[in-house]
């Protein structure tokens, strides 16, 4: 809060801070025109004007790769990181400052593959993070390589007769791991749902595991492009406890109604079928938050510098 003296009123008065949109705005993108990065940044940039999140708690951290530049878009503490390495760093400030608000951005690479191992551990610790993959199917930034989620035959400068495997499933993969607490897909061809989803796991007490499916204009601008022309191509999970955009509900018709505390249903819909499903798959509110059962120990600086230096007199010639 801002204190105003006023000495027409003989009192003070208290004026609330209050950020736009445009006040979280910092470099400009880089991302190539028509890239779904831009669809993410802005429904961000909404919440955060929504939430009132202050710059000074807001922490954005990132690995490698084009959604990884996120940090660099949004006018609040970030850290751009090493390749796969959001999580792990992204829990790391949680465990030190438990009020900080804590996004990880990652892409599908970055997760799914040399991100792998903190992707599930991170799942297990179940720490207060809203994590955003951002999956294109590809490694956009390298130029063109097979990722875990490319699709089958889709051709790449690794794999130029197309790719050879099934593409990985993050959400059943996701699903499948004890303790995950927050599950869910969307679109970057359907901006509310966006929104509407990114809000629903930055509210949930718990990791939030949001898979958002996008098209590289570069290298994969075939991929959603069916789900972009015809909404029946789109199946919605509806529930009161779900996410729920009006806008995006008129638009596609095929509702499936899921109760998102059914772990078993949440696999069976995660399954790819002829539609693609958006929605939140699954939310668990009573799993224990890791860096509420894990204490950090705080210590003054001269506290550390001590530490420190008996840590060193250990190895004293």
């Amino acid at each position: 809060m801002i204190q105003l003296g006023c000495s027409l009123l003989g009192s003070s008065v208290e004026e609330d801070r209050y950020w736009s949109m445009e006040d979280y705005e910092a470099a400009v993108p880089r991302w190539c025109s028509g890239c779904g990065d831009h669809a993410v940044l802005t429904a961000v940039q909404k919440l955060l004007e929504v939430k009132q999140l202050p710059p000074e708690e807001t922490v954005f951290v990132s690995g490698i790769g084009c959604s990884s530049r996120f940090p660099h878009y949004i006018d609040s503490y970030g850290f751009h990181g090493l390749h796969g390495r959001a999580l792990p760093l992204a829990t790391g400030v949680k465990l030190r400052r438990k009020d900080l608000n804590v996004f990880a951005v990652m892409g599908d690479g970055d997760c799914t593959s040399i991100g792998a191992a903190h992707w599930i551990h991170t799942l297990r610790y179940n720490p207060n993070i809203t994590a955003l993959m951002l999956d294109n199917g590809v490694y956009g930034l390298t130029k063109n390589q097979t990722s875990p989620t490319s699709p089958l035959g889709v051709k790449s400068n690794t794999q130029p007769r197309g790719a050879l495997l099934n593409p990985m499933n993050p959400i059943a993969t996701t699903l499948g791991v004890q303790n995950a607490s927050f599950v869910a897909q969307t679109g970057d061809w359907a901006p509310d749902h966006i929104y509407e989803t990114i809000k629903a796991g930055f509210e949930h007490r718990g990791f939030s595991f949001i898979r958002i499916l996008q098209r590289c204009p570069a290298y994969t601008d075939h991929l959603y492009l069916e789900a972009m022309r015809n909404p029946d191509s789109i199946e919605m999970l509806t529930h009161p406890n779900g996410i729920n955009s009006e806008f995006t509900e008129e638009i596609y018709k095929n509702h499936v109604y899921h109760d998102p505390s059914d772990l078993v249903n949440a696999f069976r819909l995660a399954q790819v079928g002829e539609k693609i499903r958006l929605g939140l798959f699954y939310r668990n509110d009573d799993l224990p938050v890791y860096e509420e059962v894990r204490t950090v120990p705080t210590h003054a600086a001269d506290e550390k510098i001590a530490i420190l230096n008996a840590e060193l007199d250990k190895y004293a010639v």
